[in-house]
């Protein structure tokens, strides 16, 4: 089965159950600064989760496209990626724990006929903050799956969330398939690498309070996530997910590219042959497979970011930058490496099924040349850095080591190498203690930068979401009528807020704004919502984000009798009245023809 086939079975199925069909949300969320890029389905309906209606009602399925920075360290293997596609499904209050594992199973086992004897369950184990799940675990041997076949794990393996600091969360219960060549053992053993994770049902029946307790939730949630790239190469026997259709073609270019071939055995009959270096080269093949793909979609998303040193441009420059780096360790010379021809084969893979990346196809391109154009320029200074370095002793130390990685962007395999040829040792102890020492520095930033967000749908991010509907309309009003949002971000202290405008603004028009802002405010405007179909709402004149997908039904926010009226996901306030006073705090440049402000509310 191809993986077009399993997401359309996949969504009809569910349909079938009763269950809407949304569009995926873009790559890099709107207003949740807990993540950086969508990591599951789940993300996008955050607000949903934790009461808000949603206009299509409590059973919604999608297929959302997902990137996750946490498994970078792990690509190269077999079945991890970074970009991938998550089919999920949702209830809002509606069905729960059987009802979604009786489907689940149902779809798993009739629908893409995979036999039950290579499935094994995992689930919540239970501790201090949540029982054993003994629901779950009963359900699935009602179902047919022995005893010997589930395992109860910890919070660490089995339960979800809560996405940022404090919301909802929940046990889960897992799904695995055995992709062993031999026949699958009775019992289910957790640390055999054989069983691969291919399905999580989380039950979202706790929230977690700023105090760190877990009180259970009046609406209880179904979350649930299967991973096409994964049960694609499952259900084409295969246990390389780089060799489905989703991967194999840019591989294939690949080959072609540096001359190398991916080889046909498995990583572990390559290994038992002696063979470990080809093992070496192919997690190479998939890394430059995985991370172009990702970086394409990146640009390519309806909200996408360019190569930088922070947030999601940061992870899009070091993808860029680590496909380059290992096309080289393949042995194509610097001169030869060209990731644009890679990326028009992959952006015609994807186009028919992601249109964006048919509609930004001269911006990816344009901006992965200037990232590999100046990441080869970074390297030729590394290498005079290096020369310099090796004229001076016998051996490279970790902090030189660190140097020319942090610094120069240079691979640390490259200094290996390059030391080598000089007869040079690398002190490759010192270097992993300055790079684990700058992990830490870096997951800590991380940690405190990314706290808060829409997951706890918090009385502050509220009124600054409220805060942007009047921004876009004084935008408006104050400088041009065609105006539109091109993204925005929110946190509990300030709002971010892009739209599309072609020079800077004068001090009298960012006055102006902050004027009919915080006028709309004084006026005490109601804000309501109303549930319409979108082109109904769209005749009526409600704006939506440039660029963005709507199901077909929407929620419609109003402010006033006609101040705004915007197709919206909330949170929102109920009277402007609520918000305080507005207060730009700067406005600057975010890319080309895109302007940035970044306000308060005093």
């Amino acid at each position: 089965m191809k993986a077009k086939e399993l997401k359309q079975k996949y969504l009809q199925f569910f349909k079938n159950k009763g269950h809407q069909i949304i569009p995926s949300a873009p790559l890099i969320p709107e207003n949740d600064p807990t993540v950086l890029f969508t990591t599951a389905g789940m993300h996008p309906l955050v607000p949903f989760l934790v009461g808000q209606p949603h206009a299509l009602g409590s059973r919604l399925t999608s297929a959302q496209k997902c990137l996750r920075t946490g498994d970078i360290d792990e690509v190269g293997d077999r079945t991890h990626n970074t970009f991938f596609i998550m089919l999920g499904n949702w209830s809002l209050g509606d069905y729960f724990k059987k009802e979604a594992i009786e489907m689940s199973f149902e779809f798993l086992t009739e629908v893409i006929k995979l036999p039950i004897s290579h499935l094994a369950v995992t689930c919540f184990n239970g501790d201090e903050d949540a029982p054993k799940d003994e629901f779950s675990a009963q359900t699935w041997m009602d179902l047919g799956i022995s005893k010997e076949r589930i395992a109860f794990l910890a919070k660490e393996d089995n339960w979800w969330g809560p996405a940022g600091v404090t919301g909802p969360c929940g046990p889960d219960t897992e799904m695995f398939y055995w992709t062993g060549k031999s026949i699958p053992p009775q019992k289910y053993d957790p640390e055999d690498k054989r069983w691969v994770e291919i399905w999580n049902d989380v039950f979202m029946e706790y929230y977690k309070n700023d105090e760190g307790k877990y009180i259970p939730l009046k609406q209880k949630n179904v979350d649930t996530g299967l991973g096409v790239e994964r049960v694609t190469a499952i259900l084409q026997g295969l246990d390389d997910s780089y060799r489905t259709e989703l991967f194999w073609p840019i591989i294939e270019k690949i080959e072609k590219l540096v001359g190398l071939t991916y080889g046909e055995k498995s990583d572990s009959e390559c290994i038992q042959e002696g063979k470990q270096c080809w093992v070496d080269t192919r997690k190479k093949f998939r890394i430059i497979a995985d991370h172009l793909r990702a970086s394409v979609f990146i640009l390519g998303d309806e909200r996408g970011a360019v190569p930088s040193n922070v947030d999601q441009g940061y992870i899009l420059r070091r993808f860029i930058r680590r496909v380059v780096r290992h096309l080289r360790t393949l042995g194509l010379a610097m001169e030869k490496i060209d990731l644009v021809p890679l990326a028009k084969f992959i952006i015609e893979m994807y186009q028919e099924d992601f249109v964006s990346l048919k509609e930004k196809r001269e911006f990816i391109l344009g901006e992965l040349e200037k990232e590999q154009e100046k990441f080869k320029r970074t390297l030729e200074k590394g290498l005079n850095q290096f020369s310099k370095l090796a004229e001076a002793g016998k051996e490279i130390n970790g902090t030189d080591a660190f140097l020319l990685f942090q610094s120069y962007g240079f691979p640390i395999e490259m200094t290996e190498e390059l030391a080598e040829e000089k007869g040079l040792h690398v002190d490759m102890l010192s270097f992993q203690k300055e790079y684990e020492k700058h992990q830490e520095l870096s997951r800590v930033g991380a940690e405190k930068k990314f706290k808060g967000g829409l997951s706890d749908a918090s009385e502050a991010t509220t009124k600054l979401h409220t805060t942007t509907h009047l921004l876009n309309e004084a935008l408006k009003k104050v400088l041009k009528s065609d105006i539109r949002q091109r993204g925005s971000n929110i946190t509990a202290e300030r709002l971010r807020f892009d739209f599309n405008f072609d020079r800077k603004l004068t001090s009298d028009e960012i006055k102006a704004i902050e004027e009919e802002v915080n006028k709309a405010i004084s006026e005490s405007l109601d804000v309501v919502r109303e549930e319409m179909p979108l082109q109904k709402a769209l005749d009526s004149g409600a704006k939506g984000e440039f660029g963005a997908k709507y199901p077909e039904k929407v929620s419609v926010y109003t402010v006033g009798k006609d101040y705004s009226k915007e197709i919206c996901m909330g949170p929102h306030v109920k009277n402007t009245s609520e918000l305080g006073h507005f207060k730009i705090l700067k406005e600057e440049s975010s890319s080309a023809g895109i302007r940035r402000i970044k306000a308060v509310l005093e």
